[in-house]
């Protein structure tokens, strides 16, 4: 039998510093479009490029990480993910500081951040494989997904509060901190990880992606999850954009009140971390997940009929961000254990690669198209149209094998072309 999960340090350490590193990616991902709307007055169409060039690495770079990630150990690959990122927010302070802080830096910060972000991120779900036996994935992935609904509930209240209170260069390095401990927890993992197993001429990158591709596309069930979440990424994206625009220009809410507002996803992540370990058991995989997409989806449809002061506003965005919070994570969370059970253990890091590429990979055209139409539409009737997109999402999974799965999780397959059935 394998030992508790939480009585083995090194999980321990591992949680410790995802928890970090991911509170201070929550943070940035909230500080930069703030001070870009704030403080540089971006509009609609310059806040969409700023998301969509933070967006743009998980496009250039998934397919990539995951063949790296499968032949390095991962740990080396987040620690040097969270120091590459202390940096980089270190040196666009210095700018701030000297008078340089531009949309330029924004966007060269953006980029960098999150293409350190895909490495790390990619990393954290194929290393939580190699640490804990399997029958314990669903148990470690709901822990470590809980902690980054923690990171929702802290990050984004952060960010809009020091955003508001702090001159723009010192709210630009508040996630530094973060990244170190993250560091410093994840370097002190002691379990040996052997390095994965190299043939004796290794295979060149892009054979390595090809293989990926062909498993994820050949396999229907990770083809289904691929599908939905393009469709739930491109518009969630679109959405998030105008989003900003319209909590700070229509509803005149302030960095303070955005960043508490939009933290409500983090309780609502941690009760669907919960759900995720029971409901799943008890209903069916297929139920759950197609469920819970087309509630939370639907919530963010109320966002554009509010109007009105803050003190009705404010309340019924954070049940909506609640709602979402709660269905979201119970089918992120649902749909990681799925993908990690059907895969073989050699192909994880381009699995789960290929995935976040196909789904998270079109998220920088989706928040382009949520610019131009913030700007064509207006804030209102782009918000509308963008959250009605999201329900695409758990149209393709009710169409899919994924609606069809039980209470059990389907075995890992084989690495060539799946068995039928």
């Amino acid at each position: 039998m394998p030992p508790r999960l939480w009585r083995d340090a090194d999980f321990r350490r591992l949680w410790a510093g995802q928890t970090a590193s991911q509170l201070g990616e929550q943070a940035s991902l909230m500080v930069l479009p703030l001070i870009a709307v704030l403080t540089l007055r971006a509009d609609a169409a310059q806040l969409g490029v700023l998301r969509a060039v933070g967006q743009a690495p998980i496009l250039l770079l998934a397919l990539l990480a995951g063949a790296w990630v499968d032949g390095w150990r991962t740990r080396t690959v987040m620690v040097l993910a969270d120091l590459g990122r202390a940096l980089v927010l270190t040196g666009a302070a210095v700018a701030g500081l000297v008078g340089w802080l531009g949309l330029p830096a924004l966007l060269v910060a953006a980029f960098a951040v999150g293409a350190l972000s895909v490495f790390f991120d990619v990393a954290y779900q194929v290393s939580l494989v190699r640490l804990v036996d399997r029958r314990q994935l669903v148990k470690g992935n709901s822990a470590l997904e809980g902690s980054r609904s923690t990171a929702q509930i802290g990050g984004p209240a952060l960010g809009g509060l020091l955003v508001t209170l702090l001159p723009a260069p010192f709210a630009v390095a508040s996630s530094v901190p973060f990244f170190a401990l993250s560091f410093l927890s994840i370097g002190r993992i002691r379990r040996p990880e052997p390095a994965p197993g190299r043939e004796r001429r290794p295979p060149r990158v892009w054979r390595q992606v090809r293989e990926g591709l062909g498993f994820v596309v050949g396999h229907p069930l990770l083809r289904a999850v691929c599908l939905a979440a393009a469709a739930f990424q491109f518009f969630f994206a679109a959405t998030m954009t105008v989003y900003l625009l319209f909590l700070t220009r229509d509803l005149h809410l302030t960095g303070t009140a955005v960043g508490l507002a939009l933290a409500a996803t983090g309780p609502g992540a941690l009760l669907g971390s919960l759900l995720a370990a029971r409901l799943p058991g008890r209903f069916g995989y297929g139920l759950v997940l197609v469920s819970a997409a087309a509630l939370g989806e639907g919530a963010m449809l109320c966002v554009p009929a509010l109007r009105g002061p803050a003190m009705v506003t404010i309340p019924a965005l954070v049940a909506i961000n609640l709602a979402f919070g709660t269905c979201g994570q119970l089918v992120d969370v649902a749909v990681m254990a799925v993908r990690q059970a059907v895969t073989p253990d050699a192909m994880q890091g381009r699995a789960s690669a290929t995935i976040t590429f196909a789904g998270v990979g079109l998220a920088p055209l989706g928040s382009l198209l949520g610019g131009f139409l913030g700007l064509e539409w207006g804030l209102r009737t782009a918000l509308l149209a963008a959250a009605a997109g999201m329900l695409l999402s758990p149209a393709a999974m009710a169409l899919s094998p994924l609606a069809r799965l039980g209470r059990a999780l389907p075995g890992p397959a084989h690495c060539g072309p799946p068995r039928p059935g």
